[in-house]
């Protein structure tokens, strides 16, 4: 599992700012989330759905049963550069605000902090990526898109003429349209800074100048602006917004427990497809639970195509760490995961069926280190449940 602190060259940034001032192209990068301070983020990702437009996902009437089966944590401990953490130590260098582990249908760990408790919603960032993904999973079963084959212009003709003519959905899915994109977080005239928070027709008249870098489906290169536009296709062609068509495929059906929120753009009123749903700890192990059994509810009953999360799942050609919106471990571990940045994260398991949430406001969106001692301790989490 060591293996894994090498992946994660690209995080997942998608930024739905919380206010005009941070949407605004001409605001000052200082002034944006990235440097917002210990305080302002954690106000802010457990309570902005407050303060933006945002659109409700209903509960379920019947929530997915989650037994308590607590194990003591507490000795965990693993290694960084020669020194020794616990599990307390990490909650507290990586600001841990909830952190739940859950194996076969049982919590076995539950920890909640700032304040925080069962019933607080958290920001997840590209964690939604995941999500979106799924849901155009969906929308196939749904016989509303033919297949992942598909060229992005059929479901998105404002992106016709553009270079994005011969691309694919699956290529966006996989992060490898070879469109011409920077992601860089520290430039404030990148194109993740410039147009993140950009949606609709917005976002399709940005895309539309870009040009290309490489032919489609030979160079990974992460794309937050095409996270958002798998959003697009999928409220394009199911003619509902994303809000809506969770709720109806997956979070009533699978039975999530707590409302939550989808944060919109201020122009369009539209959620994008990479970021910003508000959920309780409890409801992300749910949705990796949900994925962990293959897109199937509690009946029987196939949300997704009976390969969509396998297909998911596999590595691409352009990178073996990334598959549909999902990142990978790679071979020869089957895990893989939703992140996104200050330290989300859904990890899952499936030869073990565990199911690993953290929600957190980390100093920094991404660091190589604090993705060193994430998977040092996902090890050491993962040894305690094998010998077990």
């Amino acid at each position: 599992m060591n293996k894994v602190t090498l992946i994660c060259l690209l995080l997942s940034f998608s930024i739905n700012h919380f206010s005009e001032e941070f949407t605004s192209n001409s605001a000052n990068p200082e002034q944006s989330i990235l440097f917002w301070d210990k305080t302002q983020k954690i106000n802010g990702f457990k309570n902005g759905f407050n303060f933006v437009p945002s659109r409700i996902i209903n509960k379920s009437p019947s929530p997915y049963p989650l037994n308590y089966l607590l194990l003591d944590f507490s000795q965990i401990s693993y290694e960084h550069k020669g020194k020794t953490y616990s599990l307390e130590d990490y909650n507290k260098k990586f600001n841990v605000a909830g952190m739940m582990i859950v194996r076969r249908g049982n919590i076995l760990h539950e920890h909640y902090n700032f304040g925080n408790d069962e019933n607080s919603k958290w920001i997840s960032f590209s964690v939604t990526k995941s999500v979106t993904s799924m849901l155009l999973g969906a929308a196939i079963k749904d016989g509303f898109i033919k297949n992942i084959k598909d060229p992005v212009t059929k479901y998105l003709p404002e992106l016709s003429g553009s270079n994005y003519d011969k691309i694919s959905i699956k290529h966006i899915l996989q992060m490898s349209s070879g469109i011409k994109w920077n992601e860089d977080y520290d430039d404030p005239y990148s194109d993740v800074n410039l147009a993140a928070g950009f949606n609709s027709s917005d976002l399709y008249k940005y895309l539309s100048k870009l040009d290309t870098a490489h032919k489609p489906g030979r160079r990974f290169n992460y794309n937050t602006a095409e996270s958002n536009l798998i959003g697009g296709i999928v409220r394009s062609a199911v003619g509902s917004n994303l809000s809506n068509y969770l709720e109806s495929k997956i979070w009533k059906p699978f039975g999530m427990e707590s409302d939550a929120h989808w944060a919109l753009d201020n122009t369009f009123l539209d959620e994008l497809g990479g970021c910003c749903i508000y959920a309780t700890l409890k409801d992300y192990a749910r949705i990796g639970i949900f994925a962990l059994k293959q897109g199937k509810l509690l009946n029987g009953t196939e949300v997704l195509p009976k390969k969509w999360i396998r297909d998911s799942t596999k590595a691409s050609k352009a990178y073996r760490h990334y598959g549909y919106q999902w990142w990978l471990s790679g071979p020869p571990y089957k895990s893989y995961y939703a992140q996104g940045i200050f330290g989300q994260m859904i990890w899952i398991d499936p030869p073990t069926e565990t199911v690993i949430v953290i929600q957190s406001a980390s100093d920094k969106a991404w660091t190589p280190e604090a993705d060193q001692h994430k998977f040092a301790l996902l090890t050491a989490i993962m040894i305690k449940l094998y010998n077990l």
